[in-house]
């Protein structure tokens, strides 16, 4: 048990790490994403063989899961775009507003109530956003950026929910892996044309990176969430991940020196998105306890 905790830690401190390669990564992000679902596709498809995982799905059922995959890499392209425009701590703040639409299209897409404390919760990260958008102008496209980005991760998490039910969850992935890299590799001339880089192909540098982002924040994570969960609950679980963002700002403040860059104002807005966490955390609790 004390093994498990220490892995799901260990994981998500490297879903923390996933901003900061998004600010070593010199490539812009419409590359680094692609680069990233490519790489990882890549080193799925060694896993899958690694572990004698054969595939028996029809194409309708991969092609289900490589739109669903699109969905996560758009997220991945404007989360990149957010940290490159303003910093790191910025770009995870404002993941945080999954919640927000979560409680929006969940509803919506799975046809069930609204639940007024998801809305109430999301409020308060949605204050918490509004205020660490006002600590400095010159971050407002960034934010802007970074609000839109957990929209798209949102539909990812409410369609992705119904295939976990269905399929194996590494073949999951690599379809979808598979899809960001074919749908996003169809509109990178276009966003290339828009958003001209200084290279298109990594340095050694950046491939190292690129390696280490698949490998260990993108499949390493989500492998060993998945062995995580056959000896911990999916509360823990989730519970867990919700320090994600606490982690990486620790990163940003302690190797980039951004808590220079931020003002009080910033810091408001950080513990109005941690109350809001700590609620959701609470009231989940309580009714786990009644089940």
């Amino acid at each position: 048990m004390k093994k498990s905790y220490l892995l799901l830690h260990t994981a998500v401190l490297f879903i923390g790490f996933s901003g900061v390669f998004g600010k070593l990564i010199s490539l812009n992000e419409g590359l680094l994403t692609w680069y990233r679902v490519l790489f990882s596709a890549i080193i799925l498809f060694f896993v899958l063989k690694l572990l004698r995982i054969k595939s028996t799905l029809s194409f309708r059922d991969k092609l289900n899961m490589a739109k669903v995959g699109t969905l996560i890499t758009l997220s991945w392209v404007l989360f990149y775009a957010s940290i490159k425009y303003s910093n790191i701590s910025v770009g995870v703040i404002c993941y945080c507003m999954a919640s927000f639409f979560t409680a929006i299209f969940e509803p919506l897409i799975n046809r069930r109530k609204f639940r007024p404390s998801e809305f109430l919760f999301s409020a308060i990260t949605l204050l918490g956003i509004s205020l660490i958008f006002r600590f400095d102008t010159s971050y407002r496209l960034g934010i802007i950026l970074g609000v839109i980005s957990p929209a798209f991760a949102s539909l990812y998490t409410v369609y992705n929910e119904r295939l976990v039910k269905e399929y194996d969850s590494k073949l999951i992935n690599y379809y979808q892996m598979i899809g960001g890299t074919i749908g996003l590799g169809v509109l990178l001339p276009v966003y290339l044309y828009f958003f001209p880089a200084k290279s298109i192909i990594p340095g050694f540098k950046d491939v190292a990176y690129l390696i280490a982002l698949a490998l260990f924040c993108t499949v390493g994570v989500y492998v060993s969430l998945t062995e995580i969960l056959k000896k911990l609950s999916a509360f823990t679980v989730n519970l867990s991940l919700n320090l994600e963002p606490v982690y990486a700002i620790l990163i940003a403040f302690l190797f980039f020196g951004e808590s220079k860059q931020v003002n009080f104002s910033f810091y408001m807005g950080l513990s109005l998105v941690i109350l809001s966490v700590g609620l959701q955390a609470f009231i989940s609790m309580l009714q786990s306890r009644k089940i």
